[in-house]
C-alpha cells in the first residue's frame, strides 16, 4: 500500500515537470510591427546651396592726416553719417599757420621788389633810347626785374603750401557715408606715415557680399549654369538671397555682378560679389551672413529624408511588397527641404517605410499604415 502511494506521488511529479519544461521550451509568436508608410511622389522644388560671406560697403576709405601734429578736436562719432568734405578732426597747427603768416608777409616785400625793380626799367628805357646811357645798364635793371619776379613767384608759392598744410590740419570726410571706429583720441600725435588710421568712411548705400567656391564647387557652377562665356553665365544666374547672422533672411534680393575666374593658388577658391541694396542701412561694412544660391527642381520624384538610412556608403530605403519591408538602394540627386530626391533606385507610387526604419531587418514582415506624405516631411524641422 505504502509503495503504491510513492509511486502516485512521483507519477505526479514527473507529470508536472514534463510539462512545465514543455511550456517553457516553447516559442513565442511574434506579431509584425505596425509601422507607417508613404508613396514616394513627384513635386517641384527649391533647393538652396550655402557660402559663408562677408559684407563690404561699395566704397570705403580710410582717413588719414596729411600733416604731422597733435589732434585738437574730434567733431564726429562712431557709426555717424557724414558728407563729403564735412570736418571730422582739427589738427594743433600754431606753427603752421606763423609759417603761413611769414610766407604771406614775405610776398608784399617781394611785390615791392618787383615794383620797384619795374620803376627802374620804365626810367632807363627813354634814357637808352636816347643814348643818354649805355644799354647795359638797361639790361642790368632788367635782369634785376626778372630776379625780383623769380622770388615773387617763389614766395607766392610757399605761401600756397604753408596756407595748403593750414588747411590741412582740418581733415575733411573724403566721401559721403558712416564713420568706422575712432582709435586716435584728442591729444594722439599723427602723421601721413602712421599705420593707424584716423577712421574710415564707408558708403553703404549699396553693400557687396563676398562668398568664394573651391575649385570643384567652382567647376560644377560652370557645368550646370546656361552660358557658354562666364559673363554669359553669371547673366543666367538667379537672384540670390542674405542670410544674416541670427538666422533672417535679409529683405533685399542680390545679384551676383563678378567672378574673379582664377582659382587662388594660396586658398584653391574662386570668390564672388552680389550686389545688395541697403536703403535702410541695416547692413554695416564688416556684418557677415550666408549667400543662399537657389536652384529649382521641377516634377522630380521624392521620398522623406527619415525613410532613408546608409549602409556601407550606400543611401537605403524599406520598400514594401506585401506586407514585407525589402531593404533597396536608391540613387540621391539633392536634399531639399526634409526631402531626398531620387535619381533612380524606386518609382513613384513606390511605398517606403517611414518610422522605426532603424530597428528593420530586409524582409521583416510589417503592418502598413499609411500616413500623409507631408505630414512626415514638414514632422522634422531643424532645431539650429
Amino acid at each position: 500500500m505504502k509503495n503504491n502511494t510513492l509511486k502516485a506521488v512521483f507519477m505526479v511529479f514527473f507529470t508536472t515537470v514534463f510539462f512545465s519544461c514543455s511550456k517553457t521550451n516553447e516559442t513565442p509568436q511574434q506579431t509584425a510591427p505596425v509601422l507607417d508608410v508613404v508613396a514616394a511622389t513627384t513635386k517641384d522644388l527649391v533647393g538652396y546651396t550655402t557660402f559663408p560671406a562677408t559684407i563690404q560697403g561699395k566704397i570705403n576709405n580710410d582717413v588719414r592726416a596729411k600733416i604731422q601734429g597733435y589732434i585738437q578736436e574730434v567733431y564726429v562719432h562712431e557709426g555717424q553719417q557724414v558728407q563729403k568734405n564735412q570736418p571730422l578732426f582739427k589738427l594743433e597747427a600754431n606753427m603752421l599757420a606763423e609759417t603761413a603768416n611769414a610766407a604771406k608777409a614775405g610776398i608784399a616785400v617781394a611785390t615791392a621788389n618787383v615794383n620797384a625793380a619795374q620803376v627802374e626799367v620804365n626810367k632807363l628805357q627813354p634814357l637808352v633810347q636816347k643814348n643818354i646811357i649805355s644799354n647795359i645798364q638797361l639790361e642790368t635793371a632788367k635782369a634785376n626785374l626778372a630776379s625780383a619776379k623769380s622770388v615773387l613767384a617763389q614766395t607766392k608759392a610757399s605761401y600756397a603750401s604753408a596756407q595748403a598744410n593750414v588747411n590741412y590740419a582740418v581733415v575733411r570726410a573724403p566721401i559721403s557715408g558712416i564713420v568706422g571706429k575712432l582709435p586716435l583720441k584728442k591729444g594722439s600725435l599723427v602723421g601721413p606715415a602712421d599705420a593707424t588710421a584716423l577712421t574710415s568712411i564707408s558708403d553703404i548705400s549699396l553693400v557687396y557680399a563676398y562668398f568664394s567656391m573651391n575649385e570643384k564647387e567652382y567647376f560644377k557652377f560652370l557645368n550646370e549654369t546656361a552660358g557658354t562665356t562666364l559673363s554669359e553665365k553669371i547673366k543666367n544666374l538667379p537672384q540670390v538671397d542674405l542670410q544674416l547672422a541670427d538666422g533672417s533672411i535679409y529683405s533685399e534680393k542680390g545679384k551676383i555682378e563678378t567672378v574673379t575666374g582664377q582659382i587662388d593658388a594660396a586658398t584653391g577658391t574662386v570668390q564672388f560679389r552680389v550686389a545688395f541694396a541697403n536703403p535702410n542701412k541695416l547692413l554695416s561694412n564688416g556684418n557677415s551672413g550666408t549667400i543662399r544660391l537657389p536652384k529649382k527642381y521641377t516634377n522630380v520624384l521624392v521620398v522623406p529624408e527619415v525613410a532613408s538610412y546608409e549602409q556601407q556608403g550606400k543611401v537605403n530605403v524599406y520598400k514594401v511588397r506585401n506586407d514585407t519591408a525589402f531593404s533597396t538602394v536608391i540613387n540621391v540627386t539633392d536634399r531639399v527641404n526634409n526631402l531626398i530626391i531620387v535619381k533612380d533606385g524606386i518609382n513613384a507610387g513606390d511605398v517606403v517605410v517611414v518610422s522605426g526604419v532603424g530597428t528593420l531587418k530586409n524582409k521583416t514582415a510589417i503592418k502598413p499604415k499609411k500616413v500623409h506624405f507631408d505630414t512626415i516631411a514638414n514632422a522634422i524641422k531643424p532645431i539650429f
